[in-house]
This record gives C-alpha cells, sequence and structure tokens, in this order.
C-alpha cells in the first residue's frame, strides 16, 4: 500500500524508520504545515506540501496515511482529517517491539523499537508507544496518549485521552492519568492523577492544573 507520513519532523523520522523496518507499506513522501520543508527530502523521502495535498494524494492511489506529529491534539486533529478525506489510518509497529496477540490497538498507533504492549492492553487510535516503554497487562491507553522512552506503566493502570507520560516515568499498578495530563521525566506515580494537571518528581506531586482547552482553541495551520 502506498501511504504519506504527516509530520516531518523527530517524530516523523522514528515513523519512516519503523516503516522501513517493518516493510509492510510504501511510503511515498511526507505532509507538514512548514512551506520552507516543502521539496526538500527527509531521510531520503520528499516533503510534498501541506496536509490539504490530501485529496489530491488519493487521486494518485495513495491509499494510507500515518500521522507522526508529536503534539497529542494536533496529532488526533490530523487523523480526522485523514479520515475525513477516506484514507486509511495505518499502524507504524516495529519488528522489535513485542505486541501481546491478546493487546487491541487501534489505528494510527506506533509502537517503537523495543517497547513492550502486554496481554489484554488497549492502545486507542493515535496513541504512541515509544522506545522501549513497558505498558503491562490489561493498561489501556487513550486517543492520542503518548508513553514516552522507557517509560514503565504497571497492571491495569488508565492514561486518559490526549495525557503525556514522560521519559522514564514510572506508574504504578491499578492509577489512573487523567486526560490531557502530563507526568514529567522520571517521575514515579504513586496516586491518581488529575485530567490536565502536570506532574513530577518522586514521589510524583501536582505541580500545575489547567483548564480543559476550548473546542476553538489550537490545532493544526492547514486543515482547511
Amino acid at each position: 500500500m502506498r501511504i504519506v507520513i504527516i509530520g516531518a519532523g523527530g517524530h516523523g523520522k522514528v515513523v519512516l524508520d519503523i516503516l522501513r523496518a517493518a516493510g509492510e507499506v510504501e511510503p511515498v513522501g511526507f505532509l507538514d504545515a512548514d512551506p520552507s520543508l516543502a521539496g526538500t527530502q527527509v531521510c531520503g523521502l520528499t516533503v510534498l506540501g501541506p496536509a490539504n495535498l490530501l485529496p489530491g494524494l488519493r487521486r494518485q492511489k495513495v491509499k494510507g496515511a500515518i500521522v507522526a506529529v508529536g503534539d497529542n491534539r494536533a496529532r488526533d486533529q490530523y487523523a480526522a482529517l485523514v479520515r475525513e478525506h477516506g484514507l486509511e489510518l495505518i499502524n507504524a509497529i516495529h519488528p522489535r517491539a513485542w505486541v501481546s496477540p491478546a493487546a487491541l490497538l487501534g489505528k494510527n498507533v506506533a509502537v517503537a523499537a523495543h517497547a513492550t504492549v502486554c496481554v489484554d492492553a488497549r492502545v486507542e487510535d493515535s496513541a504512541i508507544i515509544n522506545t522501549a516503554a513497558v505498558v503491562d497487562h490489561e493498561n489501556l491507553i487513550g486517543r492520542g496518549a503518548h508513553i514516552g522512552p522507557g517509560a514503565v506503566l504497571a497492571g491495569r493502570v488508565r492514561v486518559g485521552a490526549l495525557a503525556f507520560v514522560g521519559m522514564g516515568a514510572r506508574v504504578l499498578q491499578c492509577r489512573t492519568i487523567g486526560e490531557g495530563a502530563t507526568v514529567g521525566a522520571g517521575a514515579l506515580v504513586r496516586q491518581d492523577v488529575p485530567a490536565w494537571a502536570t506532574v513530577v518528581g518522586v514521589p510524583a506531586r501536582v505541580i500545575r492544573e489547567s483548564p480543559p482547552p476550548s473546542p476553538e482553541s489550537g490545532g493544526p495551520g492547514d486543515l482547511a
């Protein structure tokens, strides 16, 4: 299948590397909102232009896409755009990751090298399980969430939509990370984390609580 990668930054490079290692699809180019990147090469693949090229690419027999944007909300919004234009959202699963046959993955999911997704875990659409992260048994990773490199989630952890668990963080069993919350790098989460809160430290403590973003706020600049 011919596919495009939306996002030509660092995460886009990682996703391209995963897709090349897996060898199951044919990436034909990047799409990126930065006009200065149009026509350039990133890891040997051309940046074709912004995401509003999707309708034309579909007519050129590009059938799939994956959104490789680090910002959780933007990744979620671009995934909705891909669906609107009738392309299939694909996953990028590194061949050196372990995903249990009893785990359930949504669409537009990236699982990087040496990551582990254990039995009866559920990873929802547009989530990232980054390099060497561990998602243990019966975890729920919500839509658009990001589990950073080397983070370890014990059994039955719940991570809300659009939440971020930083590099090397540890989350004890049966804890909940609320929607849109941020867990700082190296934190040890022993208590539930409220939605839209930021926690850091060992043990993790709340340093900021933010209101949920309004539906009108933010978003990719070239969705139109």
